[in-house]
């Protein structure tokens, strides 16, 4: 009986001190065999959860003497929660079963740990659960490791995300290189900007791969002197350099680059930006804005043009009218014909300066040109004619080459006559500064028959156009000339005419003569037709309305007593008055009625829209017989009464031929009542 062994509750007295003091003995030292030399903590308890056993490693997880443990309870040694997870645990299991569980547990004053344990019952005797083997681990610093673990991956994950989102959407291109200068990122916005693709570009050389050869000394240089002394120029600061793309072109970027440290490893961020778009954008509104500013000089050029014409157009009206009038003179003297001759060619020169006032207020209106079948040749020949006496003055050569031939030209010849001799002149005053050789100008033309253009090259030998000007010299009031020579319109008028025929007129990059050349371009624009005018009407004055009273208001009196010379020789009297307020006193006060009126629009003293305003109120028959003489109807305003008026318009300067048929449309048969 001796032999066999103990129920489990049966208590001996304690030997030794032991932690199984409640064990019997052959159990006691099958136990301490058994379980106390594992690496994991070791309890007996009874079915009442009292412990019976626990080997060292509980003791020193516990932190508690044996006489504190043994013959308690869990509840009092571990906590009412651990208590509470064991009597799930005890009642579980089958006889002699064993149940694992693993998780954190509330060890009350140790805090929360992870355990995994097993709890296996043991029968003795007949009794089917004598008591309960509990091994449990402490896993909490593992699991916290494993936790950080995880939680890292994850962080890790979101910052490669977050990389991914920021970085491969990014629209400027993104480069990282390491220290050795390999490329080991090489995002999107990169590949499309330098044309490699990322799996190309990844580990080659940065140097090699968008740097020009021009800068890469310098970049290995600045690498290495970084990695070394740790000072840079660069990091940090926003530059603008050139790069090289795959397909060996340079584009501009705006460059940032910034260092990244990921432990002892050193990686460099290059930002960069391909400025190509925003450089063509600046370019494009710099140039907008040179456009907007030649408009305005073309603006400003215009009213000074209305002003010049004005006074331009009253002396011409006087020089023609009187020329014309000294010719009819002159009938019959012994002397009239060379007088006559030197009459005409007076008359002449004046009707080509007012064409070319007229020219110039055309087009500053807009106004279309009065265009007719030219031949370029033939304007060519005029325009030497017309210089002739200058040339030969200054000792210029004119060589021609007007091949016979060339289709005729759709153009207004008088503006095309300008614009050649306003180039035959620069030419010669450019060659008055040559002091030595020979002063050349040719003029040549051609027909390009696949283009359906004609052209026309004006070129001297004389010192040429500087290369830094050349950008400037059609620009309105630009002049190389000395003060009181050149005005700078010239060219810039000229260009504007040639181009509103639809042509162009530029540098003749191929002049050969080593001076400065001109290209004119023109289009062959054949009408169908050409524009039939209308029938001119009889400049006879019908019988039964000569000798009739014409009010002649104009503040020029030289002008004045021109229109009342022309109006006398077509049969009509004229009475003159130099202003609007004038001109009522002479309407109020007439001998006889005042059947017409030729009425200066720009008058000191009461201008003529002043003196029709009056006409309205007290005389309105007489606003049906008023025509207005002007030198300007470029204005505003002038042009706004003209339309309000309704009235007939002549403009000077004029001929006894344009005061007939404006004094036919206004007089009547009958005079007002």
């Amino acid at each position: 009986m001796m032999d066999e062994p103990l129920p489990i509750s049966e208590e001996r007295p304690a030997r030794g001190g032991t932690t199984s003091d409640h064990l019997p003995i052959g159990e006691k030292q099958f136990v301490d065999a058994l379980l106390g030399g594992i690496v994991d903590c070791a309890t007996v308890i009874d079915p009442a959860g009292r412990y019976l056993y626990a080997n060292r490693h509980f003791l020193d997880f516990v932190k508690r003497p044996p006489s504190e443990i043994i013959g308690n309870t869990v509840a009092q040694v571990l906590g009412d929660a651990v208590h509470g997870a064991y009597q799930a645990a005890l009642h579980s299991p089958p006889a002699a079963g064993t149940v694992g569980t693993d998780g954190w547990l509330d060890f009350g004053p140790l805090g929360r740990r992870y355990i995994k344990q097993t709890i296996t019952c043991y029968p003795h005797g007949n009794v089917a659960v004598a008591g309960y083997v509990v091994l449990w681990r402490d896993l909490t610093d593992l699991k916290t490791q494993q936790t950080e673990v995880v939680r890292r991956i994850e962080a890790q994950t979101q910052a490669d995300a977050y990389h991914t989102a920021i970085v491969n959407n990014a629209l400027d291109a993104i480069v990282v290189i390491d220290e050795t200068g390999a490329v080991v990122d090489f995002n999107p916005a990169a590949v499309s900007i330098f044309g490699y693709g990322r799996d190309e570009a990844m580990g080659r050389q940065i140097a090699e791969l968008i740097i020009p050869q021009a800068l890469r000394t310098a970049h290995d240089r600045g690498l290495a002197s970084y990695l070394q002394s740790g000072m840079s120029r660069i990091l940090g600061r926003r530059l603008e350099l050139e790069a090289l793309r795959a397909n060996g072109e340079q584009i501009p970027v705006e460059l940032t680059i910034t260092e990244v440290r990921l432990g002892e490893r050193r990686l460099f961020a290059a930002h960069l930006r391909d400025l190509g778009a925003a450089r063509h954008a600046q370019a494009q509104i710099e140039s907008q804005r040179e456009a907007l500013h030649q408009k305005d000089k073309l603006a400003a050029l215009g009213s000074l043009l209305a002003g010049v014409a004005h006074e331009l157009n009253n002396p011409l009206s006087i020089v023609i009218g009187q020329t014309m009038m000294l010719r009819e003179k002159l009938i019959g003297s012994p002397i009239a014909e060379e007088l006559a001759q030197r009459s005409v060619k007076i008359e002449i020169a004046a009707h080509r300066c007012a064409r070319i006032v007229r020219s110039f207020l055309d087009m500053a209106r807009q106004r279309k040109h009065q265009r007719k079948s030219v031949q370029i040749a033939g304007i060519v020949d005029t325009a030497l004619e017309l210089l002739s006496y200058n040339l030969k003055s200054s000792g210029v050569t004119v060589e021609t080459d007007l091949p016979p031939g060339l289709p005729s030209l759709w153009i207004d010849g008088d503006q095309i006559h300008q614009v050649i001799v306003n180039l035959i002149v620069n030419a010669c005053q450019a060659l008055e500064e040559k002091t030595d050789g020979s002063r050349r100008i040719r003029i040549e033309t051609s027909h390009d028959p696949a283009g359906e253009t004609v052209s026309l090259k004006v070129s001297d030998n004389g010192a040429g156009i500087p290369a830094s000007i050349r950008s400037r010299i059609f620009d309105p009031y630009f002049t190389t000339k000395p003060q009181g020579t050149g005005t700078g319109i010239g060219l810039a008028v000229s260009r504007g005419l040639i181009e509103s025929h639809g042509g162009t007129l530029d540098l003749d990059a191929a002049a050969n003569l080593g001076g400065a050349g001109f290209l004119i371009v023109l289009p062959i624009d054949r009408a169908e037709t050409e524009a039939v005018g209308e029938a001119e009407p009889s400049l006879s004055v019908e019988p039964g309305i000569a000798k009739r009273n014409v009010l002649i208001v104009d503040d020029e009196i030289e002008i004045a007593e021109l229109l009342a010379d022309m109006v006398d020789k077509l049969g009509f009297v004229g009475t003159v008055a130099t202003s609007g307020d004038q001109a009522k006193i002479r309407v109020e006060q007439a001998d006889r009625p005042i059947e017409v009126i030729l009425c200066d629009i720009r008058m000191p003293g009461g201008d003529g829209p002043a003196f029709f305003d009056w006409l309205c109120e007290h005389h309105p028959a007489l606003t049906e017989r008023i025509g207005f003489i002007t030198g300007d109807t470029l204005g505003p305003a002038a042009g706004r009464f003209l339309a309000r008026s309704g009235c007939p318009v002549l403009e000077k300067p004029f001929m006894p031929g344009d005061i007939e048929r404006i004094l036919k449309s206004l007089v009547r048969a009958d005079p007002p009542a």
